[in-house]
Formats: C-alpha cells, sequence, structure tokens
C-alpha cells in the first residue's frame, strides 16, 4: 500500500503551493488555513499570510487585529487566535524556531494530534501520522470498517493503522497521498474506486458510499437578530463582539438577540433588509434596520478603512445588502 500510494502521490498529486516548500512554518499555516476549509479557498489566503507573516517572529510581533484583518472571511477564527499565541510561544521558548520535536511542537497553543503530525512529517520528515476527514475514509473503506470512527475504540485503530502507513521512507508524502486520495478519489459520495492505487487492497468497495458510519449531525438551530446600520457622510459605526464565544473579536454592526428593533436604542429610519449566515450548528437570520443615533459601545469607521476591518461575515453581508462604500468584496480566496 505504501509503494502504490507514493507511486500515484508522485503522479497524480495536485500542485498546490504550500507543496513546493518544507519550510515548517509554511506548512503549520496551510495546515491550520486547511482545517475544515476548502483548499480553493486557501490559497490566496496562505500567500497573503506568508507575504503579510513571513515568520513565526512576524506574526508574534503584530496585532491580533491586523491577524483577525487577513483572516477575515475564512472562518474559524479561533483557529487564527491559536496561531497567534503559538508564534509567540515559538519566540519565547524556542527562540523564534519551529521545535522538530512531537513534545514540544505539541505543546503549542492549538496544535493537536492531527497538526502535529502533519507538520513534522512534512517539514521534517518525522514518521508521526494524520487522522483527518479524509484520512478516515480511505481507512474506513479499506479496512471495511462499519463501526462510528469517532467511537474511541474505532479511533484508536484509525490511528494505529494511519501510524503503521507513517512508518517508512517519505512519511510526509505518504500523509499527503492520504489525504490527496481522500480528497480526489475517495471522495464521499461517488468514489472512483476503479482509479484507486489501492483498490485491491480495499475490503469495502462495494459498500464505499455508505462509509464511513457517523451519527446523524443536530439540525442548526435559528436565531433571529436585529441590527442597525449607522452611517453618515464619512463612515459607518461598528461595534466589536466579546474576546470569547462566536465571532470573538470581530467587528459587527450594532446588534442585539430578539426580533424588536427598541432593543437596539436607535431611532429607526426604515424598512429592515433580512441577511442569513449559517455556522456549524446555527443559523443566523438578521434583521438589519437602517438607524440614526450614537450606539453604545460603538465606534466610528470611515468607508476607506473598512477594507483593513476584521469584519464578521454577518456584517459584511449587511454593508453589502446596503451598498455600503468601502465594503470590502472577499469570497473565498479573493478580496
Amino acid at each position: 500500500m505504501r509503494d502504490a500510494l507514493l507511486a500515484w502521490y508522485d503522479t497524480h498529486r495536485r500542485d498546490l503551493p504550500w507543496r513546493h516548500t518544507h519550510d515548517p512554518w509554511a506548512v503549520w499555516v496551510s495546515e491550520v488555513m486547511l482545517q475544515q476549509t476548502r483548499v480553493e479557498s486557501v490559497i490566496g489566503y496562505w500567500q497573503r499570510f506568508l507575504a503579510r507573516f513571513p515568520t513565526p517572529a512576524a506574526l508574534a510581533a503584530a496585532p491580533l487585529d491586523d491577524l483577525l484583518a487577513l483572516w477575515a472571511g475564512l472562518g474559524y477564527y479561533a483557529r487564527a487566535r491559536h496561531l497567534h499565541r503559538a508564534a509567540q510561544q515559538v519566540v519565547e521558548r524556542h527562540g523564534g524556531e519551529i521545535p522538530n520535536d512531537p513534545e514540544a511542537f505539541g505543546a503549542l497553543a492549538g496544535v493537536g494530534r492531527y497538526t502535529c503530525g502533519a507538520v513534522l512529517s512534512i517539514a521534517f520528515g518525522r514518521a508521526l501520522p494524520v487522522v483527518d476527514g479524509n484520512v478516515e475514509r480511505v481507512l474506513c473503506r479499506v479496512d471495511r470498517i462499519e463501526e462510528d470512527p469517532r467511537a474511541p475504540a474505532v479511533s484508536r485503530r484509525l490511528w494505529a493503522q494511519a501510524a503503521a502507513l507513517a512508518d517508512g521512507e517519505r512519511p510526509g508524502d505518504l500523509n499527503q497521498a492520504l489525504m490527496e486520495l481522500g480528497a480526489t478519489v475517495c471522495t464521499p459520495r461517488a468514489p472512483r474506486c476503479l482509479l484507486c492505487p489501492i483498490r485491491s487492497a480495499c475490503g469495502g468497495a462495494d459498500v464505499a458510499e455508505r462509509l464511513p458510519l457517523k451519527a446523524k449531525r443536530a439540525a442548526r438551530r435559528t436565531e433571529h437578530r436585529v441590527a442597525a446600520l449607522v452611517r453618515d457622510a464619512r463612515g459607518v459605526w461598528l461595534a466589536r463582539r466579546p474576546d470569547a464565544g462566536l465571532l470573538a473579536g470581530l467587528w459587527e454592526l450594532p446588534s442585539a438577540d430578539g426580533l424588536d428593533p427598541a432593543a437596539l436604542g436607535l431611532f429607526v429610519t426604515g424598512e429592515a433588509r433580512i441577511v442569513e449566515h449559517a455556522f456549524t450548528h446555527r443559523h443566523w437570520t438578521l434583521h438589519v434596520y437602517p438607524a440614526e443615533g450614537v450606539p453604545a459601545g460603538a465606534v466610528h469607521v470611515p468607508y476607506g478603512a473598512l477594507a483593513d476591518v476584521a469584519l464578521c461575515g454577518p456584517a459584511l453581508k449587511a454593508l453589502r445588502a446596503f451598498d455600503v462604500p468601502g465594503a470590502p468584496r472577499r469570497r473565498g480566496a479573493g478580496r
């Protein structure tokens, strides 16, 4: 399986920019960004990130707001805050050099077993395993595991399988081959089994589309909120979200829970426009009212500065809905 995977990877891997470097910082940033995010969306962000923060020391010295502004639109902002703290720890504990040691690297903020294995195997050639959603799917199908992979016993089995495969030459490429196979051939739906380099070893090809087995995800709950668009000739008023919780530290329109615009404490001047925004476990229906007054706790942001502010997704959609000048047009890898 190792030989077949590596030979296939050498021929069929996608040409992605982070595969042209073994710089551990560049690899680390790519792995953080790729978690729960499509490759196509990551490429532009990764390139802009490294141009702005080429080393851990550069990120460690920057205000968190600078990072959040650059990250805006990529989502899952806890990743950015953890990476910022981890860069500071690299400077404080390791003189700015990323440690080539699983215990030391794994002790950094936000670095779990997957990130540790991916970065150290790719950047340093350490024989460490990775199990992400793609690898999980491949291994469950190969061994015809008809149990929930999130069950502790099954998870341990998958990590043991991945460790056995990583144990040999080119562990970083082997890990990437497994992930690439899951992303491009052994896909969740309509897997292309005839093109699979390890199809002869696969015990679950006939039931591939129903593996891996997983419990159904709970339906997203819908939450209604009201928000105010208060603007003048120079700019708009924005409020900062709390430093913990959903969209922590990002900027939004002044808002409140519920459907009553009176909760905003402002004079509403027109009808609301509806903005929908989906998160992993909840869905916001945001009723955005044009309003006048000075929102409590908000700050005035000039139109020309909006592109440099770490706007949350709902706020960005609301600004676009009202054709606010200067609202950035971020979408995926764009900006």
